[in-house]
């Protein structure tokens, strides 16, 4: 195994001083292009705006160690993608439509202490990462949530219910988040797949509200938010 060709082929120092200009042209060039669009990091990106990042990666990657890609032209092509950006925002803000095709909608994924139901039955929603995101803001159960939003940036607003309108709620954490064998008749329940809270009467009640979507009943928590 020749590891010489492996590791420089035909690269030469004077190419390879070529490929230091051009990576920092092109890294500079989208550092630049973040800085303008004034986001602080991924999870502030909408879907829109990552397809923009995910087409300047690819325009800037190949001009930074193609000899026979001229930098100018993967310069004009970075221009023209910033030029359509401010295009798109400007047609967002003045057609809500537009901005709602590009962008999509926030999705509502708790309601008055219960999941929304559409969601996690359409799979636009898994119950593990929505209350991986409610434990990490300190949320024990979903009785303390008046309104769970999904933003269109990926992350997720809050309404808690006040202090004392707190109500019980599915459990969010795993070891209160497990179907119990036994009912007992002065317990509140919760559905595991939806959060409605009722007495069944067996474990293997089926839900008013998900029917056969039912996996289980947890015992309800009704502890309030500590901050």
């Amino acid at each position: 195994m020749d590891w010489a060709s492996i590791f420089i082929h035909d690269t030469s120092w004077a190419f390879a001083a070529e490929i230091i200009i051009r990576v920092v042209v092109m890294f500079t060039m989208i550092i630049l292009f973040l800085r303008y669009t004034g986001k602080r990091g991924v999870r502030q990106l909408s879907i829109f705006e990552l397809t923009i990042i995910l087409s300047l990666g690819s325009i800037a990657g190949d001009p930074m160690f193609t000899e026979d890609l001229p930098l100018v032209q993967a310069i004009l092509i970075m221009s023209i993608v910033i030029s359509l950006y401010r295009l798109y925002t400007w047609l967002m803000v003045r057609y809500r439509p537009f901005e709602d095709f590009l962008e999509g909608t926030s999705l509502y994924i708790v309601e008055d202490g219960q999941l929304a139901l559409s969601k996690f039955e359409l799979g636009q929603m898994s119950h593990d990462e929505f209350f991986a995101e409610m434990r990490m803001q300190g949320i024990e159960h979903l009785g303390q949530v008046r309104i769970g939003l999904l933003e269109t940036t990926g992350s997720f607003s809050i309404l808690l219910y006040p202090h004392d309108e707190v109500r019980y709620g599915l459990p969010l954490f795993p070891k209160q988040y497990e179907a119990v064998t036994k009912i007992e008749p002065s317990c509140h329940y919760a559905c595991m797949f939806c959060g409605y809270v009722t007495h069944p009467l067996t474990p293997d009640e089926l839900c008013n509200r998900c029917q056969s979507k039912c996996i289980g009943w947890a015992k309800a928590l009704n502890n309030r938010v500590i901050r």
